[in-house]
């Protein structure tokens, strides 16, 4: 039996949270496994029962279970609380706990969705492109970091955080991206900012080695600047991007705008072995909660990534992501999504692409 640590969290979490669930129960009576879903707090709903952003027992849970199913966290209601007690730490001491070094965000136009990026047809059609974010340094993570406040001061003197990276670091996460791209379009463009950065130096320094061990995947580099410019004018030339934690977070939320919404990507954070971290890139939407308005297929794409990484459940994944692209392709949106002409919910749209990996699996229709 599968156990799954489930981390609704704040705002949308928990709705779209929900659904994934239920995409999952579905798949488990269809492919005959079983799984065992057991609820922790995290966020600003564990700072209100608790008083901290990550209780030790949510972390003992995540360590138990073989995939963590995260919803999203934070709001206004805990915006005035210094940086280490805010609901975003819960999320940061789970990735550092778990050892999730790579975060893997796929991001894709779909083709009944094409007129929904900001960009011309012509450039965001077929964009399929992979970003494999470092994720446990960087200037998150790497010390010292602080304030420091002048004589008599209020306010601070100065504010400083500091970038790291080691060698090893750099070459598990090139590693990661290079085995992805050779199951994929066969092409690295690892981003840096190697001409101001002594960090970056080291990364490029890293990735080029790695490489010789991956002779028949391309590689090339671009500066951070020119990377965000150029997934604008050409989106569709990306395969695997490899990126540090600062640059992957800004250029994972672009790529995303490219697809049209937020609310259709998800991610999965891993690190050794097969046990993974899944959840939606968006945020936690707090105006929207409990308004049935939230798009559930973050959460649920989320769900297929978690059966193909850590279950290694191809065939259910793959149900998960042609029922979402049929659902879509027929014309239903939810609020979040312009075109279409069928108007749906957060349960209404779930409803729909389990009504699509119903009729599939019927029909006997091969996964894609």
């Amino acid at each position: 039996m599968w156990k799954i640590a489930v981390l609704p969290g704040d705002g949308v979490g928990p709705e779209v949270v929900e659904e994934a669930l239920r995409i999952l129960a579905l798949l488990a009576s269809i492919d005959d496994f079983s799984f065992y879903a057991q609820e922790g707090l995290v966020g600003g709903a564990a700072i209100d029962a608790l008083e901290q952003p990550l209780p030790a027992e949510t972390l003992e849970l995540a360590l138990d279970c073989q995939a963590v199913l995260f919803g999203a966290v934070g709001g206004p209601a805990w915006d005035h609380l210094p940086a280490p007690k805010r609901p975003e730490a819960g999320l940061l001491g789970l990735r550092k706990g778990l050892g999730l070094y790579a975060n893997l965000r796929p991001a894709r136009t779909y083709p009944g969705l094409v007129g929904a990026s900001p960009l011309r047809d012509e450039l965001a059609a077929g964009m399929d492109i992979l970003i494999l974010r470092e994720l446990t340094g960087d200037v998150y993570f790497g010390e010292p970091r602080g304030w420091e406040k002048g004589d008599g001061e209020d306010r601070a003197e100065r504010a400083f955080n500091t970038m790291v990276y080691t060698p090893a670091e750099v070459e598990r996460i090139a590693h990661r991206a290079f085995r992805a791209a050779a199951e994929r379009r066969g092409k690295v463009t690892s981003v840096d900012k190697a001409n101001v950065l002594e960090t970056s130096r080291l990364w490029r320094e890293v990735v080029v080695a790695v490489a010789k061990e991956y002779p028949d995947v391309a590689l090339d580099h671009l500066y951070v600047d020119n990377a965000a410019m150029q997934l604008i004018r050409r989106p569709g030339d990306f395969d695997v991007i490899l990126t540090g934690n600062l640059f992957g977070d800004i250029l994972s939320d672009e790529a995303a705008a490219i697809t049209g919404s937020i609310g259709l990507l998800p991610s999965a954070s891993l690190g050794e072995g097969t046990r993974g971290f899944y959840e939606p890139i968006h945020g936690s939407a707090p105006d929207i909660a409990g308004k049935n308005l939230a798009n559930p297929l973050a959460a649920i794409l989320s769900v297929a990534m978690m059966l193909r990484h850590s279950f290694k459940a191809e065939t259910s994944a793959r149900r998960v992501e042609r029922a979402v692209e049929e659902v879509l392709a027929a014309g239903y949106r939810t609020a979040d999504l312009p075109g279409g002409q069928k108007r749906v919910g957060t349960r209404e749209m779930t409803d729909l692409v389990l009504d699509r990996i119903r009729e599939a699996a019927t029909a006997g229709k091969p996964a894609r």
